[in-house]
């Protein structure tokens, strides 16, 4: 029942992160990435880590994702224009995608090393306090840099709407 909760909660993910790609208005991509994080939500109470799923909702697809609304309203960015497609793009596209993924594919399984099977449930490092003791000490330097990379995007949006109004 696991692998198979896994397998469409999987699935939910990789298809809003294909509808996040190739949606046209920002505001619908940013639905679907508000899916793709639910998803993983599932996945991460899935393999055990209830703190980080909760974490995941809280974050991700609640906080972060209102930032980002927040920044596509504030830049007020038009409809984009479209272009004339190629016609050997448009046939030869979707068979080149596929021989990618299955040259990724196979390079994975001839790479990676074979390891133990994943035992959903067995996860026992996702709680609170793993995760406090774990950001406040090995990820504190990527934590802060991530949070003051936040801060600059956010000023940096607001420099250009306010240059649009003027």
């Amino acid at each position: 029942m696991d692998a198979l909760l896994f397998m469409i909660f999987a699935a939910i993910a990789a298809v809003c992160g294909i509808n996040l790609v190739i949606q046209k208005h920002a505001i619908s991509s940013a639905l679907s990435l508000v899916g793709v994080m639910a998803a993983l939500a599932a996945l991460y109470l899935l393999l055990g880590g209830e703190f980080i799923a909760a974490a995941q909702l809280v974050v991700y697809a609640g906080a972060i994702m209102v930032l980002f609304v927040f920044v596509i309203m504030l830049l007020n960015a038009g409809v984009e224009r479209t272009t004339r497609r190629r016609p050997w793009a448009q046939y030869a596209g979707v068979p080149l995608l596929l021989v990618l993924f299955g040259t990724v594919a196979l390079l994975v399984q001839e790479i990676s090393p074979a390891g133990d099977n994943v035992i959903f449930g067995e996860f026992t490092k996702g709680t609170p306090l793993d995760v406090g003791r774990a950001l406040f000490t090995t990820y504190l330097l990527p934590f802060e840099v991530t949070s003051v990379l936040i801060l600059i995007a956010i000023l940096g949006a607001i420099v250009l709407a306010r240059k649009e109004i003027d």
